[in-house]
């Protein structure tokens, strides 16, 4: 996408299309004084600037057919409505096929509103003979450093969507470690990769005994950034990396597995997050950490009713190998304590399919221990945009995880299925602050204005804004 940032609008004509978000007033359009001319000879039946609401209005100039999109507020700006608004209008605008689109930025918003843009022209054409045309973008009102966040969590979760949406030929765990080393690199963030050898040494076997059906080597990766060297405080966050998971011998229907590429949607959001947090420079240290591999059925492959170790010490029951997602996480967050120093810890995984059953494709469930930490979760949904409701932890519901033969079992059936998979995390805590991120129902969209399909790249940009709240 090419963009560029003009202060002061110089009239229509540079571009093909213009869009803008209008509140209910139809006053201060991007401070533009053409396009509040142009509004204030429009019926309130017609266009009223009520949220959800679309106007065209299409000019001659010079010869040329311009248009003009605008797209209600409602009352007031927030960070939802502004980011609602402008998708709405840059997918109506983009029915057009134009070469550029100029944006009358939200005053209030003007980092928002170019992020709202980014995500609403975003897709995924990568192995596609025929490639859409780029657009190029003018975002009028506003000086690029103005927008600089806005333009960093747009790009960070673009980047995201992709390592998501690439099949798992491409994105197998050797190429997502790949992916996390030129991240670090553009970004400035530190960034270690650990192999078999080193993985084994670690004693990760939780984790191994996940891995060991495919014959793609598993990788761990460690991602580092220091903003506050002055403190010992460190945030973990560790994102779920099952780059393909068939279920293993507990195999999923052939439709089930369709989109199991996206099963690392996890580690796509701390990458993302850290990327963006690193190019902020927020003052804050954080540890992203990531177990990648596949769960691939196999005569390698560990069967319901093993029981195996892990990093911590503790031993598992497997009864269900298709919630070996947890089984990964529970090697990855001792990783983190152990060898990475963190102080408190979130984590994010497409975890239960019981998340969509609670909630929805448009919320992301929440387990913690840490009334602190979901504060400032709940406080990062606003300027994030992205809808999080925290669930209980409760000891009684927790018994379900309870084994005969071994210290838990790593599935406790259909029954509060969210909750139990994050308490099962949590027994690997150590007691540290901790908060789980069920993404299972809010990763992936048949597509909405803000995600035309694929990989939404949930996670990213909450995840920043907590960091952002932890560093105040």
């Amino acid at each position: 996408m090419k963009r560029t940032f003009v202060k002061e609008f110089q009239g229509i004509g540079a571009c093909d299309v213009y869009v803008s978000a209008v509140d209910a007033e139809k006053k201060n359009v991007g401070g533009c004084q053409f396009a509040c001319e142009l509004l204030d000879v429009v019926d309130e039946k017609r266009f009223s600037g009520k949220e959800g609401e679309l106007f065209k209005a299409d000019l001659i100039h010079e010869g040329k057919l311009v248009s003009c999109i605008f797209a209600g507020l409602g009352k007031e700006s927030t960070p939802h409505s502004v980011e609602a608004a402008f998708a709405c209008a840059v997918k109506e605008a983009k029915k057009q096929k134009p070469h550029t689109i100029g944006v009358f930025v939200n005053q209030a918003f003007p980092g928002k509103s170019v992020e709202a843009v980014l995500l609403a022209d975003d897709g995924f054409d990568a192995h596609k003979s025929e490639k859409a045309d780029e657009i190029s973008y003018v975002f009028y009102g506003v000086e690029e450093a103005q927008a600089r966040e806005g333009v960093v969590l747009g790009e960070a979760v673009r980047t995201t969507r992709r390592l998501v949406n690439e099949p798992s030929n491409v994105m197998t765990p050797a190429q997502l470690a790949t992916e996390a080393l030129l991240a670090g690199a553009d970004s400035g963030f530190d960034v270690k990769v650990y192999g078999l050898p080193e993985i084994q040494d670690l004693g990760m076997k939780a984790f191994l005994e996940v891995a060991r059906g495919s014959d793609r080597e598993p990788k761990v990766i460690a991602m580092s950034y220091c903003g506050d060297p002055d403190s010992k405080k460190i945030l973990g966050l560790v994102g779920k990396g099952l780059c393909y998971d068939s279920g293993g011998y507990s195999l999923k229907p052939s439709t089930g597995m369709e989109t199991m590429h996206t099963d690392m949607g996890g580690a796509g959001a701390v990458i993302g997050a850290i990327s963006a947090i690193a190019k902020m420079k927020l003052p804050i240290n954080v540890t992203a950490v990531v177990a990648a591999c596949e769960n691939i059925l196999s005569a390698h492959a560990y069967h319901p009713g093993d029981i195996i170790g892990s990093m911590a010490g503790k031993t598992i029951e497997i009864n269900n190998t298709d919630a070996e997602g947890r089984v990964t996480l529970a090697d990855a967050v001792t990783f983190a304590i152990q060898e990475q120093k963190v102080t408190h810890i979130i984590d994010v995984a497409t975890l239960t399919g019981a998340a969509i059953t609670a909630l929805g494709h448009e919320i992301t469930a929440v387990v913690s221990d840490s009334d602190e930490l979901w504060e400032k979760t709940a406080e990062a949904a606003k300027p994030s945009c992205e809808k999080v409701w925290r669930l209980p932890v409760d000891k009684v519901l927790g018994k379900a995880l309870d084994s005969k033969t071994a210290d838990m079992r790593n599935s406790s059936g259909r029954a509060a299925g969210t909750i139990c998979g994050g308490m099962f995390i949590q027994k690997f805590t150590q007691g540290l602050p901790w908060l789980h991120l069920d993404i299972a129902g809010t990763s992936y969209t048949d597509g909405t204005a803000v995600c035309p399909f694929g990989a939404t790249g949930v996670g990213v940009r909450l995840l920043y804004h907590v960091a952002k709240n932890c560093a105040k």
